[in-house]
């Protein structure tokens, strides 16, 4: 097993895909990272639609005007939802479970890519979560965030390189004031 830092650094936005299927005892072992996720209060608002239908991810590859496609050729979708009248942090709860998901799909050796739902727009201009909620029949009452595209990788691509860290971004104690002034 690797050390967080590595795996890290490896981990990137995979959105070619062989055509293999996952097992059942994969999906199991992916989706036990998000479901220990932290939430607020520890409420876990957070739900996952895992989608294997080829008919329903090539509906799901049309849920954004762009950048989206992509999904239909993935083994597997997780929808990311949250119950939104368990808390009014529904969006950081979600966020941080479909986190870990990508962190356990990549400890895996899978690849995954984030799609983002929440406030996008398919090409007709229909709201993304609307699409979504209404092609897998999700209630009202549940957030629509994302989808997490997840399959064994067709591409690979470089780890990320450390000469790209922003430094910059860390302010300390007050903002303006960087590492260096320390």
């Amino acid at each position: 097993m690797e050390n967080l830092s590595e795996l890290l650094h490896r981990r990137r936005s995979i959105r070619k895909y062989q055509s293999s299927e996952l097992t059942e005892d994969e999906i199991r072992r992916l989706f036990a990272a998000p479901l220990m996720a932290p939430s607020s209060k520890r409420c876990t608002p957070w739900e996952f639609v895992l989608v294997r239908d080829k008919d329903r991810l090539e509906a799901l590859g049309a849920c954004r005007a762009a950048n989206s496609a992509f999904v239909s050729k993935a083994a597997l979708v997780a929808v990311v939802i949250a119950d939104t009248e368990k808390t009014d942090v529904w969006v950081e709860d979600a966020s941080i479970a479909a986190a870990y998901l990508q962190l356990q799909v990549e400890e895996c050796g899978l690849g995954s890519c984030w799609v983002q739902l929440r406030k996008r727009q398919t090409a007709d201009g229909r709201s993304s979560e609307d699409y979504v909620r209404e092609l897998l029949q999700i209630p009202d009452k549940y957030g629509v965030l994302c989808m997490v595209a997840i399959g064994r990788k067709a591409e690979e691509k470089k780890p990320f390189d450390d000469e790209r860290m922003q430094w910059q971004k860390l302010h300390c104690d007050s903002f303006g004031q960087s590492l260096q002034q320390l």
